[in-house]
């Protein structure tokens, strides 16, 4: 009878102590950021946790002289040196629209014209993450109380192997071995979209948009279709480059080929694949 009273007691106890052991919670993140942050954690460790929890960023705001919106995904956000040169631009972008606002609306006020908000918004994308490289791009609108606003691009590139960022276009030997190795194939993209939307591209090299564009002075955004290697690769094309404002942008995919990876330099041609 004794032995029998010792383990039945023997189990109630380990059965308590095991529950116990799965009812304890998870740490919350502050309760993570406050362990991290005790004398002898170490030194990046509430950096590494704040990163790790961070969600997409969004800041948005309306009144009667702007309209403001600047916003980049969850990846860039758990990136800490991004997000941070992120979070310096959207300031700059801000100020910039406020200061250019203000005068704006005192010149019309000075003149008896209506005032229209000026506006700046601005969203990141992720376009490909690899194992080394993040890529983002952005779509940009802008109003500056003209005749319409404006609808712009913009693109990085953070090198992970390095921690430092990147326009795409730094990656390539230079401007001109870009241009060499794929201005071929944008031309023939662009007069393919132009197509599309029944327009006949005159090539006449004395008329408006008659020059195909130089793709090293577009926006150019690099792709993954194995979240491995960069083998894609977008060139987006503002208003008024190869047409009028009523023609819109253009976004052209063209083929990573060997002549692209050729003008890669050395260090990252390893890191794109090829179309064979």
């Amino acid at each position: 009878m004794t032995m029998f009273s010792r383990s039945s007691a023997a189990l109630v106890l380990t059965g308590a102590l095991f529950a116990a052991g799965c009812s304890e919670k998870p740490q919350s993140p502050a309760e993570k950021m406050a362990a991290a942050s005790v004398p002898g954690a170490p030194p990046d460790g509430a950096k590494d946790i704040a990163a790790k929890e961070a969600t997409e960023s969004e800041v948005k705001l309306s009144n009667d002289l702007i309209e403001f919106a600047y916003a980049y995904p969850r990846e860039a956000a758990r990136i800490p040196d991004l997000a941070a040169w992120l979070d310096n631009d959207r300031e700059k972008q801000r100020e910039a629209l406020i200061e250019t606002a203000k005068r704006d609306k005192d010149d019309a006020e000075k003149n008896g014209f209506p005032y229209h908000p000026h506006s700046h918004l601005q969203t990141w994308k992720r376009v490909a993450s690899t194992p080394r490289f993040l890529s983002l791009s952005a779509e940009i609108d802008t109003y500056m109380g003209g005749a319409h606003g404006m609808h712009s691009f913009d693109s990085l590139v953070w090198d992970r192997n390095h921690a430092k960022r990147l326009k795409p276009l730094d990656l390539f030997e230079s401007g001109e071995a870009f241009d060499r190795a794929v201005n071929d194939d944008l031309c023939a993209g662009v007069e393919r979209a132009k197509a599309a939307k029944g327009i006949d591209w005159s090539r006449d090299p004395d008329s408006s948009f008659g020059q195909c564009p130089s793709a090293s002075a577009q926006t150019i955004r690099l792709g993954s279709t194995d979240s491995k290697y960069l083998d894609r690769m977008t060139i987006a094309i503002a208003p008024y480059e190869v047409g009028p404002y009523a023609e819109g942008s253009y976004t052209i995919n063209l083929p990573v080929t060997a002549a692209v990876v050729h003008a890669l330099k050395d260090e990252y041609q390893r890191d794109f694949l090829p179309i064979n």
